[in-house]
């Protein structure tokens, strides 16, 4: 289906009647959607450019969103099948494919999932298919801080220095959600310990360290330092060495984009393109968003 999309959006020029403007901005791969409702039904002629705008920039902003969880949950499922994650604890009551991203608490109970994206990483990379995408809908945003940070990994292997791509590609990595699971909860109130079903759920997997995009055939790195474990095949030295040489490169500042945050945004990220990093923020300020996830293929 997601082939059959692009290739209409390739053939089929955006309606003339179209209110949306792409913007990308400025030094970026990113790009801002203006002039779009959520709230109301899509178009098929403006949802082809919206997932064509996608795959040319990795990072969409839409601004100035004021939807409900069910026009989320709506939006996002017309890109494909949504994933449940492992934390069912944070689930939004009643949508369960909505997690809560928030460093609030209340009754001494936090309401999400406070310590997201405290590495680099891409998400639900340690499942057997990967995400395809993040929508990230902010509901309530702190005063100062609460940057999230992304790294362009089509640009990283560009950059990668050719001794180093001869040496990655065809390389396997394994992938785990447990990796850092630990030395996060050890520090964090938002990690509850995880029963046997749902360490089940998050056994490890392996992937290649170079994926191709599966619907524009580019090329990119595909691991990160919160879920990527090692290198199959390697020595443990020379996979921890290998691994920290990726980490670096692929973070690099060039690589990046950084959003600030603003009442009523909603980013939606391509995780087969980019990994993402949260800034954080002072612990008082209160922070709260709504994520749907979009099931992505088997990495090749």
């Amino acid at each position: 289906m997601r082939d059959t999309v692009l290739a209409d959006a390739a053939i089929r020029p955006p309606s003339p009647t179209s209110s949306i403007e792409i913007r990308p901005l400025p030094g970026t791969f990113a790009a801002e959607v203006r002039g779009l409702d959520l709230s109301r039904p899509l178009a098929d002629d403006d949802f082809r450019r919206i997932h064509r705008a996608h795959l040319d920039h990795h990072v969409l902003v839409f601004r100035d969103q004021r939807i409900t969880p069910g026009q989320q949950v709506a939006f996002s499922r017309r890109f494909g099948p949504l994933q449940i994650h492992v934390l069912h604890q944070f689930q939004l009551p009643g949508h369960p494919e909505v997690l809560v991203v928030s460093n609030i608490v209340e009754n001494g109970e936090p309401v999400g999932l406070g310590d997201a994206g405290h590495f680099w990483h891409s998400d639900l990379s340690y499942k057997e298919t990967p995400s395809l995408g993040s929508m990230l809908l902010a509901q309530e945003l702190p005063s100062e801080g609460g940057d999230t940070l992304f790294a362009d990994q089509h640009a990283a292997w560009v950059a990668l220095p050719s001794a180093l791509k001869q040496r990655v590609r065809g390389l396997k990595a394994e992938h785990s959600y447990l990796a850092k699971y630990e030395e996060l909860r050890a520090r964090s109130p938002w990690r509850p310990k995880l029963s046997e079903a749902q360490v089940a759920e998050v056994k490890p997997v392996v992937h290649p360290v170079v994926r191709t995009h599966p619907e524009t055939g580019r090329l990119a790195l595909f691991v990160s330092e919160h879920f990527t474990t090692r290198i199959v095949g390697l020595p443990d030295d020379e996979s921890r060495a290998l691994l920290a040489e990726l980490f670096d490169h692929t973070t690099r500042p060039e690589l990046q984009y950084r959003h600030h945050w603003q009442p009523g945004d909603m980013v939606f990220w391509d995780n087969r393109s980019v990994t993402h990093l949260a800034t954080g923020c002072p612990p008082e300020l209160r922070r709260r968003l709504h994520r749907t996830t979009i099931e992505g293929d088997a990495p090749y």
